[in-house]
């Protein structure tokens, strides 16, 4: 039997995607979800975590899209605009800027700013009492070693014991019939840093999944879909990567792209509800005896 972690990414992005959360953790669908430490509803998710304690929550930390850093400006001249204090709006600009001296340089000069601030939006959750369970990144940043390195060394230094594997198996892509070809391409070259991603994670002793599903679904989830990859799961452990929310004024403010798939994907993952042949669990199931998790070879 396999077991399935399923994630809803941007808790605290607005009121809509904050109560999509809780309801579809209260219909047992969803259990887990990454906050978002500098987002319009942040304190309002912050109060639902606290009253919801079988919810796993980690952090979903925020490098890249316009939003604000929590670090001093004078602290991430790299990382964020110097004047707003906003992460650059584009990860292609992002990336250029990580690798600026080049991709394979020893040490990225925006390494300890990332750190920096990942340990900066860690703080913020845990100081208001979040026990947080796992971590990722908004954009899945950290499947790029020179981002991976320090989230995980602030992710260690805060307790926290587990992270996202962001790559995707051939068989969830196989599983996954509405995704463009372009995006199909994207995920397939960037599942190579899949081996490098494994490696860092167990050097810095923490656990992850064999695997994310969903990845590629990302804007096209629908109940297809999410019928589909449940059908085809195989065993191991699993994460499906969700973005639900309810379409209202907040989101239309908000600065994302998943605007009108955020209800489709809501509606969709009720698909799962009573789901037979899949052991849900949350982040906090991951390792339940605190030992690291020993991920498999990557299935294809």
């Amino acid at each position: 039997m396999g077991r399935l972690l399923v994630n809803a990414d941007d808790f605290g992005l607005t009121r809509g995607v904050n109560r999509a959360v809780t309801e579809l953790h209260q219909m047992g669908v969803v259990t887990s979800a990454t906050l978002m430490a500098n987002g319009d509803a942040t304190e309002e998710a912050i109060e639902m975590a606290l009253k919801t304690p079988s919810l796993s929550v980690g952090c979903h930390v925020i490098l890249v899209g316009g939003m604000q850093a929590l670090s001093p400006r004078q602290d991430i001249p790299n990382l964020a605009d110097p004047v707003t204090g906003r992460f650059r709006l584009s990860l292609p600009n992002f990336l250029h800027a990580l690798f600026r001296n080049g991709p394979f340089t020893a040490r990225s000069p925006l390494e300890d700013e990332i750190e920096a601030e990942t340990a900066a939006q860690i703080a913020r959750l845990k100081t208001r009492g979040l026990r947080l369970t796992h971590i990722d990144t908004h954009k899945h940043t950290h499947m790029f070693p020179a981002v991976l390195r320090p989230v995980l060394r602030a992710a260690r230094a805060a307790g926290i014991r587990a992270v996202r594997n962001p790559f995707e198996p051939v068989w969830s892509r196989r599983a996954t019939p509405r995704a463009s070809l372009l995006r199909r391409v994207e995920v397939s070259l960037l599942h190579r840093l899949e081996p490098a991603f494994l490696r860092m994670v167990a050097e810095e002793g923490l656990t992850t999944t064999d695997g994310s599903l969903g990845v590629l679904a990302t804007g096209t989830l629908d109940t297809a879909t999410v019928r589909s990859l449940a059908l085809n799961t195989p065993p191991g452990t699993w994460e499906l990567v969700t973005h639900p929310g309810y379409s209202d004024s907040d989101l239309d403010q908000a600065q994302t792209r998943l605007r009108d798939s955020r209800e489709t994907e809501r509606r969709a993952l009720t698909a799962l509800e009573n789901q037979t042949g899949l052991e849900l669990i949350g982040f906090a199931q991951l390792a339940p005896n605190g030992a690291p998790y020993a991920a498999r070879v990557p299935l294809q």
